[in-house]
């Protein structure tokens, strides 16, 4: 499937079933993925949003600000991605997060 077609079904699903989770986070990962950031960020904030314990939200925003060179951004969502990884006790995506936050303070 390319891109375009990635994206299209995406917005589909969502013009359908505004409220799915998964296919929120999807679509801000293939903008995240093409280089879109302002368009990824807008679907992260709109995932997280509605669904303030979809915690790879957190993590997947903050990449995409880390790559924008918008650290200071990045390192506020990977704060409340780390909480929100504590509430749901989920060890790995806080690793993940408690990680990557270090490198960025480090930067």
């Amino acid at each position: 499937m390319t891109d375009e077609s990635r994206l299209t079904a995406l917005k589909e699903l969502l013009a359908a079933n505004p409220d799915d989770a998964f296919a929120r986070y999807a679509l801000g990962l293939e903008y995240s993925g093409s280089g879109d950031t302002d368009a990824a960020l807008a679907e992260f904030q709109r995932l997280l949003a509605s669904h303030p314990d979809y915690t790879n939200g957190y993590f997947m925003a903050a990449q995409t600000l880390a790559r924008a060179d918008r650290n200071e951004e990045a390192r506020a969502l990977l704060q409340q991605g780390i909480e929100s990884a504590r509430r749901t006790r989920n060890q790995h995506a806080q690793a993940e997060m408690e990680g990557m936050l270090d490198e960025l303070e480090r930067a």
